[in-house]
This record gives C-alpha cells, structure tokens and sequence, in this order.
C-alpha cells in the first residue's frame, strides 16, 4: 500500500491518490501525525502549500512527526516519491540535497514544461529512453533548485539527475528552464535510488482525460 502523506495544505494528495489507483496500486491518504500503516511500501509525498508556505517552503512539514517514520522507511528500503512540495519537504529534510527557492521570476508559475530523461536507468525513470523528452505541468511559487558547487558536482558524477528542463527537441536552454533551477534540473535522487524528489506534478500527467500520460512512467516506479 503506498501512503499518500497528507499535511495541513497539501492539495494534490487526492489526485496523487487517484493516479496511483489508476495505475493499479493501492493507495490511501495519511494524516501527518498518524503512523504510516504497517502495510506501506511507499510513499509519496504530494504537492500543495503545506503550513501555507510560512517561513519557507516545506520547512515546518520537514519537521512533522510522520518524517521520521519516513526517514526510517527509507532504511527499509520502502521507495519514497516527493512532488512539488513533497519535493520541497525532502530537501527540508534532508532527504535529498540542496534546496528549492523563490522562481527567478518572482512569480507563481503554473503552466506545461518540457522535460530530458537524464537516467533512465532508475525505478523511477525505467519506463523512459535516455533523452527522453516528456511533457509535465508545474505549479509552484519556489521551485528553482539550488545547490553549491560541491553538491551540483557530486550530483552529476553520481548520475543522480533525474529530469533537466528542456524545450520540445530536448535542448537543455536558459529559455527552457522556467523557474532558474541550477543545470535545468527538474528532479533528482537521494542518496539511494529509492528516494527522488522533483517539481512537475507526474500525477497531473497520468489519466487520458488530463491529455497526457507522460507521467505515469514515474509514478510506475512504486513497483519496484
């Protein structure tokens, strides 16, 4: 059963939900502060503004009881999926690196991009060729990732960038890139393969009614 972690904002959780039940998993949604339920074996970690975006995206949600049953998933080996901000609640705590900030354009972007299969030798990125070129929505107001030198460098050797932000040919161009995200990327793992975090919502690409299902490569990856 993949739980659906839900805090106080979270607004993709329903959706997350039902794509994951299309796809043929079971899928329920859990309160923060409840257990995970013994029968997890993933987890996703939803969009919305979790704690209305105060202070800084995903800090306060980092920091609920449910993150540390989380952390210890994860040393189970139980695959962990962080969208938007799920994805901003990851790095928040320190699930992944580096951190997702305030768009270059100061904006709310919400709008369809265009995104390069980087690795497609992970579970969540199998159903794809590398270069790859697939189409996901984006909703976010911090969604520029950013990293330090160091961090960006390690990421890149250890083939841990899932998706860059790229046009419809797969030119990874500044003008690509909507948010000002380091490199262009969209999505990245852990430390393990288990764990990845992005910022398009794959969930919002996955029924034939939405027009697209580019997404459901990703979310395929709780098959193991």
């Amino acid at each position: 059963m993949i739980a659906v972690v839900q805090f106080g904002g979270s607004n993709c959780d329903r959706d997350a939900v039902r794509a994951l039940t299309d796809l043929g998993f079971e899928a329920e949604r859990v309160w923060h502060e409840d257990p995970l339920p013994e029968e997890t074996t993933g987890i996703m970690l939803p969009g919305g503004f979790s704690y209305g975006d105060y202070l800084r995206g995903g800090a306060m949600a980092a920091r609920s009881p449910v993150m540390n049953a989380v952390r210890e998933a994860i040393e189970e080996g139980i695959p962990v999926l962080g969208v938007c901000n799920g994805a901003q609640v990851g790095c928040e705590a320190g699930l992944t690196p580096g951190a997702f900030t305030t768009n270059a354009s100061a904006r709310f972007q919400c709008e369809h991009v265009y995104l390069r299969v980087e690795n497609a030798d992970t579970r969540w990125t199998r159903a794809y060729d590398e270069g790859e070129v697939i189409e996901l929505p984006i909703a976010h107001g911090e969604g520029r990732f950013e990293i330090d030198d160091e961090g960006y460098e390690e990421l890149e050797t250890d083939d841990r960038i899932l998706f860059r932000y790229c046009d419809e040919d797969g030119n990874v161009t500044d003008e690509a890139n909507p948010n000002g995200s380091r490199g262009n990327v969209a999505g990245i793992l852990g430390d393990t393969e288990s764990v990845a975090v992005l910022m398009p919502h794959p969930e919002r690409a996955s029924l034939p009614e939405l027009g697209s299902t580019d997404g459901r490569g990703i979310l395929s990856g709780f098959e193991g």
